[in-house]
């Protein structure tokens, strides 16, 4: 054992600890024939122990659950008591943590910045956050709806589509192949193998692998032509990232971002398909896509739980008395139903973003704002091409797949009028865009703004292509303002479709 361990166990634990009370009646446990419903399993631990619970992981390892939000949100923002370096843990310091154990990937301890601490963490944290501002939004979101639409594009004709499969596994890894700086590797392969191998099946170590073939072969691409996406600022960033360092947290990215875009996505869909209130809001306009993002992040966020926070010494959460070692699940869905945070459960969230769903503290996703823009343009491109979808059965037909860490949505089945194919660089419609109609301006006339049809552009414009159409459309505007000066105290004209134009430029279009 280690110097700095604490004393070791006791045959009898003191009450209070994780290990205690193994007798009938005494602890549950996570894993196994009992805890097929984890919802229900968690809302009997809160009834029992209040918001921090003892429970038991795989092989009866004692853990602490914690199920109350504002402890959660504790653990999280206190560094100074928990940590995310499981080389403290006192199970697998005493031996109960066997190397197979099958949580072993998610626990054990890696040279990254999810679990790093102090200035190490400063520094792989900040190449992270650095590389990820670096991103630019507009561009970012385009992509998302280019891609959206090619995959639309594969099933519109059809009538019917299974969007699991076809739809929201593929939008993030083409999304996240792009921002990492590899979009030659986004395939059909590349997504059966991160699925393959966050499920933790017989083939998922030869998964594992093909992923971080095609990451050490951007590391060194990188490292040998630099470019100006997300592996590229890794790799130049002052803090001097090792090529191992590099790999390491392109793979961290590429999983984590993966895993959970993927849940929230399927889970937002499935909100506006299946729940009435949700789908007439969003065709009324009462409630927006990204409201509808908010809302399933707070009822079924992407990570049930979290593997792990240790206690660096002895301290007290949630009336419980926590050992130095201790191991602690921070726990974002029991935590966001947490009955004095939500005590009507019925009752919506909109533009409250005090969830659980992207951590806190330290090691707060950094990336979750991909994660909503994913979504958000996935779902809004979806529901835009096919307004009339629906499902195709029953919505407690629906299969999940379900683990300590995550519930995943098995298939969700959906039909509607087929749809013809659509350029994927315009903007998502189901049909041909209309042309405003006289007498019935966008823009009130009280802004001064014309409601002129534009003129056409010359052909030696359209002939240079969208460079040259811009070109020529600045030209023009220019001409026309050189011509007639707005009066002094009004607003000066403006293009007919302006505001259309300002909101396709901030989705992406």
């Amino acid at each position: 054992m280690a110097p700095d361990a604490g004393p070791p166990l006791a045959l009898d634990p003191p009450p209070g600890c994780p290990a205690h009370g193994r007798a009938p009646g005494g602890l549950k446990r996570l894993y196994g024939p009992g805890a097929q419903d984890l919802k229900e399993l968690y809302e009997q631990l809160r009834e029992k122990h209040g918001p921090v619970a003892p429970a038991l992981l795989h092989d009866d390892v004692p853990v602490w659950v914690v199920l109350g939000h504002a402890e959660n949100l504790h653990m999280v923002r206190t560094p100074s008591q928990f940590s995310r370096d499981s080389r403290i843990w006192t199970p697998l310091l005493d031996g109960m943590v066997k190397p197979d154990h099958p949580l072993m990937p998610h626990i054990a301890w890696q040279p990254i910045c999810a679990h790093a601490e102090g200035d190490e963490h400063k520094r792989l944290r900040g190449a992270v956050t650095s590389a990820l501002k670096a991103i630019d939004d507009r561009t970012l979101r385009r992509h998302i709806n280019r891609s959206s639409q090619r995959l639309v594009n594969d099933f519109c004709e059809k009538g019917r589509a299974e969007l699991i499969g076809q739809f929201v596994e593929h939008l993030p890894m083409a999304v996240m192949c792009h921002i990492l700086g590899m979009p030659g590797e986004y395939s059909d392969r590349m997504v059966h193998a991160a699925r393959d191998a966050l499920k933790g099946t017989e083939t998922a170590i030869a998964s594992h692998a093909y992923v971080m073939e095609a990451l050490t072969r951007l590391t060194a691409l990188r490292r040998a032509r630099p470019e100006a996406d997300f592996a590229g600022h890794l790799v130049n960033d002052p803090a001097g990232l090792s090529d191992d360092e590099v790999r390491e947290h392109l793979r961290l990215v590429l999983f984590a971002a993966y895993e959970a875009t993927v849940n929230l996505l399927s889970n937002a869909l499935r909100m506006v398909l299946t729940d009435p209130r949700f789908l007439a809001r969003l065709s009324g306009g009462q409630m927006t896509v990204p409201e509808a993002v908010e809302q399933s992040l707070w009822d079924e966020p992407p990570f049930s739980t979290v593997f792990a926070y240790f206690a660096k010494q002895e301290t007290e959460l949630g009336g419980q008395r926590i050992s130095k070692g201790d191991g602690l699940l921070f726990a974002p869905a029991p935590g966001n139903v947490d009955p004095r945070v939500r005590p009507d459960l019925s009752a919506g969230m909109q533009g409250n973003r005090s969830h659980l769903a992207f951590g806190g503290g330290p090691h707060e996703c950094p990336g979750q704002d991909i994660g909503r823009a994913i979504a958000e343009i996935g779902v809004d491109a979806l529901l835009a091409r096919l307004p009339d979808i629906q499902l195709e059965c029953g919505e407690d037909e629906l299969r999940w797949t379900t683990s300590i860490a995550s519930r995943h949505l098995v298939a969700l089945p959906v039909h509607f009028e087929p749809k013809p194919q659509q350029d994927v660089i315009a903007q998502p419609t189901h049909g041909e865009v209309p042309q405003p109609r006289d007498g019935l301006p966008m823009i009130p006339p009280t802004t001064g703004w014309s409601t002129a049809p534009p003129e056409p552009a010359p052909p030696e414009a359209v002939a240079a292509g969208p460079a040259g159409a811009a070109e020529a459309a600045a030209a023009q505007d220019a001409t026309a303002t050189a011509a007639a000066p707005p009066a002094r105290g009004t607003a000066a004209p403006g293009r007919p479709n302006v505001w259309r134009r300002l909101l396709a430029w901030w989705r992406g279009y």
